[in-house]
């Protein structure tokens, strides 16, 4: 009896120990193969990703990082680097824009150093551990370790100090105005910072609060390396250093949160840490982070791919950033960094449409269509507070980029989303964009009655980059008009931006094939270098620029002779070596360099305009080499470590590209409900969708070397065409691919199989 006793009580044991063991090898925590040191590698003269590490949760307002460059440089964090300054915080959302809102904490022991050089550690990143939620860093001359993990406005910071009476804390306000005040008593340090690098009303401040869990045994006020009388400092350069008497490899813990409203309301963002321990925060975090990361699950690929998937769908979790707090009464408010007043309501910021519009909100239409809804409304309330909406805004409207693409932002979430928020609004805002400049000639339209009047944007009126505005507007008025049908506008409004949205032919230079700038008396400028950068275009030559009509390929290909013409001038962008005339900026731009150095000839994925050509073959009937050139990018441009991309990752977009094309599809027009298909890289993705239903796509016989589609079918019947439907996604659907290492040149190449053109509708 005792022995079967025994016998039963092993064979539980043993199916309780085989359930966990599989349980473990089952559940996946995507966010540990995110690497947020993806891009770090970089400098002014090569982006390999312009990125530093972001310590944050998806979409916070905050964001840490090791700060390893000096204050005000761009390159806040460099992975060459061999020294930290600071843990920052920072809302840097481009090395190009800049920063603002930022301080830095920073452990040291011995003599007192407070100058940001002076106080610079020596670290590895042997002894530095980087994930979305967490930051470690042991920093060498003091012997200390920093740690860092957060929630969306606030943070806790653990430092490990060894056996010293001069264990200190570095509070760097920064300068360009500052204020410092040490309460003792409290534990407690307040102050603020008004450094930023534009975009900001005159009363701008980041209000922060510091409470530590540990008695400072003194404490000093500084203006920058000056030491200052009494425990409070308002000044150009405020720094605080607080001392404590530590034993050995004691932790002492700081709650960190801030505010744009008010001392009292950064007060009220800490309570987000609440009691929680740090590890309990850290943990909150990784769950954060894995619900969201989850819901694109992918299989079946390397660990290399599935950390580069991960770590691009990290980066594109990040902007725009949550520029909302909740005040005493649990009400959503704004400090509005239009009109400096506190109002109620959504607020997002540090976004460039310029970049985003391709592939980052077509994301989140699909997988977060509740977040998109959320935005919208903050986008109504940035024209509500400013008269205008926000193209490039950090935290206000930023003079950078061009066009008018908050239309497609708009108009896309309007025609695919659920479409309760201030439509009205929003449109009334279009309307004044499509017949105004703005106040910024990134705001508004810039040489908009050019435009209006002659179809294009003038070469020879004194207005840069005139072609490539000309062909966003004209994109940007497809995207209205399309929004004008579904509101039932009048008739003449609609056919006013329908017709407005085939001015892009009027810039097509019959002789060259390409698009070109043209003169206010119709002829083209001259002389024409095909290979010059900037001038008539943006960060770009005609060669990239040319396949900017998103929204009518088939009207493009006509203009070129038709699809065999098309395809063997997209067949071109490879063939041609990447020459490149630089005289407009003087210089070589490092767009330029980029281009240069991968070896794919006039492709310059490192840069946003060009990066849908790729998917174009499926408009000519030659998908197949779409295929290839899909995954050659995607193999040969990406991986996951710190000189991981090929380019600025740009608030998302050029993480956008990847992700979509991973899945096996990319938004090439955001405005239609279609999605134009490419090569999977996984052999498995299934999409959790907010609305409950689930989508799964598949690649059979998928590995490195079979790119191409042989075969494909939705919910069990055969796929021919080239494209799928956003709302067919929506639905929850089975995509099943067969991959080969041929090409099969019989699957979509009918015309009932090309994607959507303008030039096509009835």
């Amino acid at each position: 009896m005792r022995l079967n006793v025994l016998l039963i009580t092993l064979s539980l044991f043993a199916i309780q120990l085989y359930s966990s063991i599989v349980k473990a090898q089952t559940t996946f925590n995507a966010v540990d193969y995110v690497n947020p040191l993806m891009g770090t590698d970089s400098k002014f003269e090569l982006s390999n990703g312009n990125q530093y590490p972001v310590i944050a949760l998806p979409w916070g307002m905050n964001f840490w990082s090791a700060q390893t460059g000096k204050m005000g440089n761009g390159w806040l964090y460099q992975y060459s680097a061999d020294k930290i300054r600071g843990i920052k915080q920072t809302h840097q959302a481009s090395v190009w824009i800049g920063d603002y809102g930022q301080f830095s904490l920073l452990p040291t022991t011995g003599e007192i150093k407070v100058d940001e050089d002076e106080r610079a550690s020596w670290f590895s990143h042997k002894s530095e551990i980087a994930k979305p939620h967490y930051y470690s860093v042991y920093l060498a001359d003091y012997n200390t370790t920093a740690e860092v993990t957060p929630t969306e406005r606030a943070a806790k910071f653990r430092f490990t100090f060894p056996k010293s009476k001069q264990s200190h804390v570095i509070i760097d306000a920064f300068d360009d105005g500052s204020y410092i005040k040490i309460l003792p008593e409290e534990r407690k340090i307040i102050g603020y910072s008004t450094k930023n690098s534009g975009g900001v009303p005159t009363n701008f401040k980041n209000y922060f609060v510091i409470i530590f869990d540990k008695d400072f045994s003194t404490s000093s006020l500084y203006e920058h390396k000056e030491k200052q009388q009494g425990l409070e400092f308002k000044g150009k350069h405020a720094i605080a250093s607080i001392t404590f008497d530590t034993k050995e490899s004691e932790k002492v813990h700081a709650r960190v949160a801030s505010s744009f409203i008010s001392h009292e309301q950064a007060e009220i963002n800490l309570k987000e840490l609440g009691n929680d321990t740090f590890e309990t925060i850290k943990k909150k975090g990784e769950q954060s982070w894995n619900k969201e990361l989850s819901k694109v699950k992918v299989e079946g690929g390397t660990d290399e791919q599935i950390s580069t998937f991960y770590s691009c769908l990290y980066r594109l979790l990040l902007y725009p950033r949550k520029f909302y707090e909740f005040n005493k009464e649990g009400q959503m408010v704004h400090y509005s960094p239009y009109n400096g007043q506190v109002v109620p309501g959504y607020m997002f910021t540090d976004n460039g449409f310029w970049d985003t519009f391709r592939a980052v909100f077509p994301f989140f239409n699909l997988i977060y269509p509740q977040m998109t809804k959320e935005i919208m409304e903050g986008l109504a309330n940035t024209y509500k507070e400013s008269g205008w909406l926000p193209e490039w805004a950090s935290p206000g409207h930023r003079e950078s980029m061009i066009g008018s693409n908050s239309a497609s932002l708009i108009a896309e979430a309007y025609l695919k989303g659920d479409k309760k928020f201030d439509i009205q609004t929003l449109y009334e805002a279009l309307l004044k964009n499509s017949e105004n400049e703005g106040p910024l000639s990134s705001v508004g339209r810039k040489g908009v009655k050019y435009y209006n009047e002659l179809g294009y944007v003038p070469y020879d009126v004194g207005i840069n980059e005139n072609a490539a505005r000309s062909l966003e507007y004209a994109y940007n008025d497809f995207s209205i008009y399309k929004l004008a049908k579904a509101l039932n506008r009048p008739k003449e409004e609609i056919d006013r931006f329908k017709l407005r949205s085939q001015n892009y032919k009027l810039l097509f230079d019959p002789s060259t094939g390409l698009m070109r700038g043209k003169n206010k008396n119709g002829e083209f400028q001259s002389p024409f270098n095909p290979f010059k950068w900037g001038d008539a275009f943006t960060e770009g030559n005609s060669w990239h620029y040319t396949w900017s009509v998103f929204h009518d390929i088939q009207g493009l290909s006509d203009m070129m002779g038709g699809k065999e013409a098309f395809a063997n001038k997209l067949d071109s962008i490879f063939i041609m070596p990447p020459i490149y005339d630089e005289s407009y900026y003087g210089i070589v731009i490092h767009e330029i360099r980029e281009m240069q150095i991968m070896n794919m000839g006039q492709y310059a994925h490192g840069n946003q305009p060009i990066q849908h050509m790729t998917y174009l073959y499926n408009y000519a009937g030659q998908p197949w080499k779409s295929q290839y050139w899909v995954r050659e990018v995607m193999d040969k441009l990406y991986h996951s470590g710190p000189d991981g991309y090929c380019g600025d990752e740009d608030n998302g977009q050029t993480s956008a590209w990847y992700v979509f094309s991973a899945m096996g599809f990319y938004p090439v027009c955001p405005t239609m409900d279609e999605y134009v298909i490419g090569s999977p890289l996984f052999n498995k993705v299934t999409l959790t969708l907010e609305n409950g239903k689930t989508s799964v796509i598949q690649a059979s016989q998928n590995k490195k070397a079979n790119r191409y589609i042989q075969s494909a079918t939705l919910n069990g019947k055969n796929l021919s065409r080239n494209w799928i439907k956003h709302s067919e996604l929506l639905q929850g659907v089975q995509l099943n691919f067969v991959m080969s290492e041929k090409e099969n040149k019989k699957r979509g190449i009918n015309q009932q199989d090309f994607p959507y053109s303008l030039s096509n509708e009835k």
